[in-house]
């Protein structure tokens, strides 16, 4: 459900707002659907710090790396005009921006690290789930070669927020480091499409 939420927010109504917004709603359906033994609590449970110091470290490096090689990533010279299409402009960009950063790390880690998390240490099919409809987002935006290394980081970001939740036996450090990523990398497309 949430990769169709995604797919008709950004292909059929071709608004950021509205993907969000069913991609929030079809995982909460899906939850309450699913019915997981699973207490919210655990999105605020995390033994060890260092960890959610290094999430929030690390993952804060994917914006700066966004920034400093934005060239590189073959972003295409429209991506102003596609986001605007997208119904984000200087009205509303900052407030999709907040939400996105302060909300989407709580839904998203509930329920890919939380509800289809995996106690495994090797890659899961959460992990690959959780990269690949990233690729929507990205679709005709980026060339295909940063589509493919976009989600091969993903999937790696994805097992290692699995292993921290694993390793903290809570969500705390995953859901800030998420945050740190979303926040970095939405800034820096803000500020690159102004």
């Amino acid at each position: 459900m949430p990769y169709l939420a995604v797919g008709l927010g950004l292909f059929w109504f071709q608004n950021a707002w509205a993907a969000l917004a069913g991609f929030h709603l079809a995982i909460v359906l899906s939850l309450l659907l699913a019915k997981p033994n699973l207490p919210v609590k655990i999105l605020f449970k995390s033994s060890d710090v260092r960890s959610v110091v290094l999430s929030i470290i690390l993952c804060s490096s994917s914006g700066i790396s966004l920034y400093f090689f934005w060239p590189g990533f073959g972003i295409t010279g429209e991506l102003a005009a596609h986001v605007q299409r997208l119904g984000l402009n200087s009205a509303n960009w900052v407030a999709f921006i907040a939400y996105f950063a302060l909300v989407n790390p709580w839904i998203e880690e509930y329920f890919w690290r939380g509800y289809l998390g995996s106690a495994a240490k090797s890659l899961s099919v959460s992990d690959f789930a959780y990269a690949g409809f990233h690729a929507m987002i990205l679709w005709e935006r980026v060339q295909t070669s940063s589509i493919i290394s976009s989600l091969g980081v993903l999937i790696f970001a994805g097992w290692f927020w699995r292993q921290l939740a694993r390793e903290d036996r809570g969500l705390l450090a995953s859901v800030l480091g998420h945050m740190a990523a979303d926040l970095t990398i939405l800034i820096v497309v803000y500020r690159m499409t102004l």
